[in-house]
């Protein structure tokens, strides 16, 4: 999986001055709290998911 999520705020203060940091692939730094930071996508929720009425798979 290729690591491109783009933040649009950064996640601790809140302000859109970001930039990718230098130290790391996928890495950002915020420009007005001085905090790099790094998106990471954990996995798929499986909230809402159920079978379907004939007891195959969820729909």
């Amino acid at each position: 999986m290729s690591e491109r999520a783009v933040p649009f705020h950064c996640p601790y203060c809140g302000d859109e001055d970001l930039r990718p940091h230098e130290e790391g692939h996928g890495a950002w730094e915020c420009g007005a709290c001085n905090r790099a930071f790094q998106l990471k996508f954990l996995g798929l929720l499986a909230r809402g998911l159920q079978p379907n009425s004939t007891g195959g798979e969820p729909i």
